[in-house]
């Protein structure tokens, strides 16, 4: 059968090896879950909408205001381009609030998504006379409080940004020198998460002691602030990060590149990852939590089969889930991939364990997920970018250290579409057909 050659024997001396790892790793993300942040937040992976990937830094408004982040009055389609009113009007605001008012009245907010988070670009230039951060009187009029008090009423949390250097990497005021007063005010307007950015720092040693400094800093205003940082990923570059010592500062945190709305890009982080496993999956857990970057999905840049592959393996690797695309025109297909409930089900299980691959051959990949109550999720990847679909078939003896359907299991297909593939026995062996840079997904339960 397809697929069955590429498989490892599972007798023999190196089958013993494999499965000593796993328990190994199994043994050491339990201890890592105790030396997690501790404070209280991020118990599962959060789930939000940030306005960067989408977005970006588009602050030149009279220029080219339906580019910039702060436009936000978008003509119905078919209808003639919206006309800029006359006077002054918080766009960047009307933008966060219009999200905030799809979040709470189309369904994301009651399938988990409850953070709206502002990306760089939105500070004045400098500071205030006091010396504090403040937002661009033009783009924000009103304040970050009064929109945070807006979100806060439809029942969502507002997430903002800032650096652990001198400038923001688009050249706006950074917290260097000013962790503790910028922790106080965004404590002040409301804020409930602070993606902490790693540009322009002068050394690793002050990097590491800036984000060291804001997580203290955090907390100690009194205020429950979701901690996001991107710590390891300025870090690589030089030297291998001490995820343990990021546990205990961060909530989650990013390891590569920035995300593109293209499937190079997606398959570039979930090779990264693989690569990486043994290295970032046993740190992951409640608390703390590896980000591999925003959901693209609903934008231009991703097929059917490659949005339903990133709303799979970002399920399987336990990430943060922040769409970055616009909830005043997305499909009704991407729509319901996003707030896909058994997905957003394995994403969020308490256990807390992320994904890992199991195995990669020329066509395939096979990653699994441990879930509570003894389930495991699992995806089949079909990486080949030609051609039609086609079958990998393996046995189930593979997965879950050959317990996860020992003696028996009830298998659920979850994506691309919900389908109860039955009872098998240990012994039984699976085919799988997937289409080209797709994935299906799998709910494996115990009898």
């Amino acid at each position: 059968r397809c697929g069955l050659s590429s498989f490892p024997r599972r007798g023999g001396a190196m089958a013993a090896v494999r499965w000593m790892l796993r328990w190994v790793v199994a043994a050491a993300a339990a201890v890592a879950a105790v030396l997690a942040l501790d404070n209280g937040l991020a118990r599962t992976p959060p789930m939000g909408w940030l306005h960067w990937e989408r977005f970006l830094c588009g602050t030149d408004c009279a220029a080219d205001p339906h580019r910039c982040v702060r436009w936000a009055r978008v003509p119905a389609r078919c209808s003639a381009p919206a006309v800029p009113p006359a006077r002054p009007a918080p766009w960047l605001e009307q933008l966060f609030m219009e999200m905030a008012d799809r979040m709470a009245a189309e369904g994301w907010r009651d399938a988990g998504y409850e953070f709206i988070c502002i990306d760089d670009c939105w500070m004045a230039p400098t500071r205030d006379k006091h010396g504090r951060l403040q937002a661009d009187p033009k783009r924000f009029p009103s304040g970050i409080r009064k929109l945070a008090d807006y979100v806060h009423s439809k029942g969502l949390k507002l997430g903002i940004y800032s650096d652990v250097g001198n400038k923001t990497c688009a050249g706006f005021p950074g917290s260097y020198n000013h962790y503790d007063l910028d922790a106080q005010t965004f404590a002040s307007w409301g804020v409930d998460l602070l993606k902490f950015d790693g540009c322009n720092s002068d050394s690793l040693d002050l990097l590491a002691e800036g984000y060291r400094h804001m997580s203290l800093a955090l907390n100690n205003t009194g205020r429950s602030i979701v901690y996001s940082c991107e710590w390891p990923f300025y870090l690589r570059p030089v030297q291998q990060p001490n995820y343990t010592e990021i546990k205990q500062y961060c909530n989650h945190w990013r390891n590569f590149y920035d995300v593109y709305d293209s499937w190079s890009s997606i398959k570039s982080i979930l090779d990264w990852t693989a690569l990486h496993q043994d290295t970032i999956v046993k740190i992951a857990g409640p608390g703390g939590w590896n980000d591999p970057d925003m959901l693209v999905i609903g934008n231009f840049g991703l097929s059917w089969d490659q949005s339903v592959t990133q709303m799979a393996m970002w399920a399987i690797m336990a990430a943060p889930l922040f769409m970055s695309n616009d909830l005043r025109h997305i499909s009704p297909e991407a729509k319901c991939l996003l707030q896909n409930k058994e997905v957003i089900a394995i994403n969020q299980d308490p256990l807390g364990k992320q994904g890992y691959q199991l195995i990669k051959d020329k066509n395939f990949q096979l990653w699994e997920r441990p879930l509570s109550g003894r389930a495991y999720a699992v995806a089949v990847l079909n990486h080949q970018e030609i051609g039609g679909p086609q079958n990998f078939t393996f046995s189930l003896t593979f997965l879950g250290n050959g317990l996860a359907c020992n003696p028996a299991c009830s298998i659920q297909q979850v994506l691309p579409v919900s389908r109860d593939w039955g009872v098998y026995s240990w012994l039984s062996s699976l085919s799988v057909e997937v289409n080209p840079t797709g994935t299906v997904l799998l709910k494996v339960l115990p009898l």
